[in-house]
């Protein structure tokens, strides 16, 4: 199995798994938070009548929701991009110690300053 096909499964798994209960927080979230202004509404969120617990419990779930909605969206993202190619990547250079270049043969020197200097060649 290649790299795409278990991105796309990757991908798949977590908008079921993560993906829908996120979309049902976010419904819910959205429902309780209206609910929660609604005078004389016959509230029951954990046992609490408190109009108070309902806005808590919808922007709870309104936050979570998102962050499951993002899962999803940041595996396919990962797993599914192009990867920059290998050739492109810029390394430095090796350092190897060199050998010492060889050494010019000098010249021979006349012995008499009176000499005249051999022409070059």
């Amino acid at each position: 199995m290649d790299k795409r096909t278990a991105g796309i499964i990757a991908t798949v798994a977590t908008a079921l798994l993560c993906g829908c209960p996120g979309l049902f927080g976010i419904c819910w979230g959205a429902i309780a938070i209206p609910v929660s202004f609604v005078p004389g509404a016959n509230i029951d969120i954990g046992g609490s009548n408190n109009p108070q617990a309902a806005f808590t419990a919808g922007i709870v779930g309104l936050c979570l929701g998102l962050i499951f909605i993002a899962i999803p969206i940041a595996v396919g993202y990962f797993t599914l991009r192009n990867q920059p190619a290998a050739s492109t990547v810029i390394t430095a250079p090796s350092v190897e110690p060199s050998a010492p270049p060889p050494p010019k043969p000098e010249e021979p020197r006349p012995s008499d300053p009176d000499e005249p200097i051999p022409p070059a060649i």
